[in-house]
């Protein structure tokens, strides 16, 4: 094997490695409680110089250990992943990083580590490709141009790191999702406070807790907490401090602070006295001016939550606001230039989907998440075989994470798709193939360029395909992210305990 990345990424990527090690977070084994988060985003800026490979296997180190907390079982070492990273450093020769688009997934089981950081810009912005950046702050809208298969986005749509605004919301109880960078995340507008005041809050279906940036939040890396809208005493009359503290840990950062009580509005929907936190410190994943959003919402089942209340949806229900806890997701592409995405409180947007399509499964986690029996996989129509699978669906995870030998079988029906020996694979940039997942008896495809996840180098035939393999706890179980899940509208409901998806229109 011959050693082919630049001296810059390498340098980077060794940094980066460093950086994670340093963080202090140790690789005991997991409690299967409500400790699991998995957040939908977190902000990443475009790194040039960091080889698709290297970023690849972040992605595959990450969904690892996400799966392990899941799972309730002891998560691979970090020496074991920072190995499976160091691995990645040595490519086939001719493969020098080229100009390639690259999608960075938020990440964050609760307690993991995440290896090769992107996050530091400060740290590392001599690596960073500065003219993809548009300013700081809650960003500027990006704009989508023509499609490219390699790395599902444009040029355009490559260079945009901040937010893309949503159309207005097509269904009552709606929210539009605006889109951060390339397909990044989705960060919606809802109102804290007395008097009432905007925030940007990331919207997360894989966590439980609500949380914004305290008046007096403190940056972990010195400082106060950047560009954003905070929440406290001094500017809301209503606000009130339980004098109870919270924390939660992410893969890419964390938070601590109050748990405090006051009026916030939820498309429309007011709950007055609603318990949530304020953040008193942050990472600097969260505090730096570069991040569009003030706080997060967690809209998994409350029992993963930290602070150990409700989460909104579930409280407008309680509340009588919505019938049910219901969470439904229209997830945009930045490519398609359509700006359509949407999250539904209460019920389903049936202009988004084909209601014939419409199937609903019951939710078999216990611990919070959302997890459901996956029929079959096809190929071009062809039948993988793979039947009786459980299928995590995770809006936090940007890859399709399969186990080894059902990753194989779906490749091995994919023409010039090739196994790199280390849980990823290539597939030709120009693939037409059909990948399609199976729930409830209805066929989901997922669009080839969803499929085709970056160059693997500068020559522009060989792509990182979306779909990987992981040790995952059985043969059974996958988690399948963003790579599907912008192919589907997606419906959870906590009422039910139960899991929708439908063809989009």
């Amino acid at each position: 094997m011959q050693l082919a990345l630049s001296f810059s990424a390498l340098l980077a990527s060794v940094l980066f490695v460093l950086s994670a090690t340093d963080s202090g977070v140790q690789a005991a084994p997991a409690k299967r409680a409500r400790t699991v988060t998995l957040p939908l985003t977190r902000l990443h800026q475009n790194r040039g110089d960091v080889h698709p490979q290297v970023l690849l296997q972040q992605h595959i180190n990450r969904s690892q250990r996400r799966i392990a907390r899941m799972r309730g079982v002891a998560p691979p070492s970090k020496r074991e992943l920072e190995q499976n990273l160091a691995k990645r450093l040595y490519i086939p020769a001719g493969g020098r990083p080229g100009k390639v688009q690259k999608r960075f997934n938020r990440v964050g089981t609760k307690g993991s580590v995440s290896l090769v950081e992107e996050d530091d810009d400060a740290k590392f912005e001599p690596f960073a490709k500065a003219a993809g950046r548009k300013g700081k702050g809650k960003g500027k809208a990006g704009t989508a141009g023509a499609n490219s298969n390699a790395g599902g986005n444009s040029g355009a749509a490559a260079s945009a790191s901040g937010l893309t605004p949503a159309n207005a919301p097509t269904a009552n109880n709606s929210l539009g999702l605006a889109i951060e960078a390339q397909d990044v995340g989705y960060i919606a507008t809802i109102q804290m406070g007395t008097p009432p005041r905007d925030f940007n809050i990331l919207m997360d279906s894989g966590s439980a807790d609500l949380w914004v940036g305290a008046e007096n939040c403190q940056s972990e890396s010195g400082g106060d907490c950047g560009n954003h809208t905070f929440l406290g005493p001094q500017s809301s009359s209503t606000f009130t401090d339980t004098n109870k503290q919270f924390q939660v840990t992410y893969g890419t950062g964390n938070v601590q602070g109050d748990i405090i009580q006051d009026n916030i509005v939820v498309a429309g929907l007011a709950l007055n006295a609603h318990t949530f936190g304020v953040a008193t410190a942050e990472s600097v994943d969260f505090s730096s001016d570069s991040v569009p959003f003030d706080g997060l919402m967690g809209l998994a089942q409350s029992t993963l939550s930290e602070q150990g209340v409700l989460t909104p949806v579930e409280a407008l229900a309680q509340a009588g606001l919505i019938g049910d806890a219901i969470t439904s997701y229209k997830i945009s592409r930045l490519a398609d230039n359509k700006n359509d995405g949407e999250i539904t409180f209460g019920g389903l947007d049936p202009t988004k989907f084909d209601a014939s399509t419409l199937v609903t499964f019951d939710n078999v986690a216990t611990d919070g998440f959302w997890e459901g029996a996956m029929d079959g996989v096809t190929v071009d129509g062809q039948d993988t075989g793979l039947q009786g699978r459980s299928a995590i669906l995770d809006t936090g995870t940007t890859l399709i994470v399969a186990p080894p030998a059902d990753a194989t079988a779906v490749h091995q029906l994919i023409d010039g798709a090739q196994d790199d020996g280390q849980g990823g694979f290539t597939i030709p940039c120009n693939t037409n193939a059909s990948v399609a997942l199976s729930f409830g008896g209805q066929e989901f495809a997922i669009d080839t360029r969803d499929l085709v996840f970056a160059q693997a180098d500068a020559t522009g035939t060989n792509c990182v395909s979306g779909i990987s393999s992981g040790q995952i706890v059985d043969d059974v179980t996958w988690l399948v992210g963003d790579v599907f899940l912008k192919n589907a509208y997606y419906s959870t409901d906590v009422t039910k305990n139960q899991i929708s998806l439908a063809k989009l229109v």
